[in-house]
Formats: C-alpha cells, structure tokens, sequence
C-alpha cells in the first residue's frame, strides 16, 4: 500500500517513511486538485485533517484515511491499522525524498560524515536522489522499536 500525506502531517510522513512505506509526502506549493489527481494517477492512500479534501477525495472514489489527533503514535496506529510493514524494509527509504536507500562502501563516505560517524560504524546507505547517507546512528534501535511495537 502506498500513501499521499499532505503538508499537515509531515512528520507522520517521515515515520511511514521509516516503516519503509512508500509514502509521498505533498508540500505546500501542491495544491489540493493536484493531490487527488496524484492520488488516483499513483493508487496512493490519501492521508489528511482537510475536511474539505477528504470530502472531495470521496467523491472522487479515492480512499482516504482521516487523520485528526495530534498524537504521532495515535495518527502512526491508525494508519497502520490499514497496511502491515514488512519488517525487512524498516529504515530502507530515504525520510527526505523517500527514495529506497542503497548500500555504499565505507571508504566512499569518509569524508562526508563526521569522523567519529566512521570510526564508529562499518555499514553506510545512501539515497541515489538526494544523496543523503545513513547510519546506525544512536535513534536506530529506537525507530526500530517503536515501528515493531506499534505493528504488533
């Protein structure tokens, strides 16, 4: 399942992001015509507390999944009551652009983490499209933890 979340809910989108989810995440230049065409184009879930957009998203037969509560593990439970993660793909997409991540060699980020990032680990990913790169950093455990335990 792959999902739409409007600009109200980004951080929402950078956890189902972390879950591995194909989640595209709309800016505010997106305008709300351009999200349901995505949407329906994409066969994305929208994900929104646009009254007004889930309205016309369901008139267009586009599904939709309200999301009012502020509360990200509330608003992470309720859509994740719709989809299942595959626990093999937590932490495989980029939580900027959502592309899937790539291994790379360590000798191929030396310079381009900070030196205690590479003394201190041995495997490295990055995204082909922002060449953002990852790591078992600190929060790795933690975000997995937290998706295991809301996914059970």
């Amino acid at each position: 399942m792959k999902f739409l979340v409007d600009q109200m809910l980004g951080t929402l989108a950078k956890w189902l992001r972390f879950c591995g989810i194909d989640t595209f995440y709309a800016t505010q230049s997106i305008q709300d015509d351009k999200l349901l065409e995505i949407s329906k184009k994409e066969n994305r879930v929208l994900v929104t507390r646009d009254k007004e957009l889930i309205l016309r998203a369901q008139k267009k037969d586009i599904r939709v999944i309200p999301v009012f509560t502020r509360d990200l593990d509330e608003q992470l439970n309720k859509v994740l009551d719709n989809t299942t993660v595959d626990t093999t793909q937590i932490l495989s997409r980029c939580s900027l652009c959502n592309t899937k991540l790539i291994s790379i060699d360590r000798e191929q980020v030396k310079d381009k983490v900070p030196k205690n990032v590479y003394q201190t680990n041995e495997t490295f990913w990055i995204c082909p499209n922002c060449h953002k790169i990852y790591w078992k950093g600190s929060h790795y455990d933690e975000i997995i933890q937290k998706i295991k335990s809301l996914n059970q």
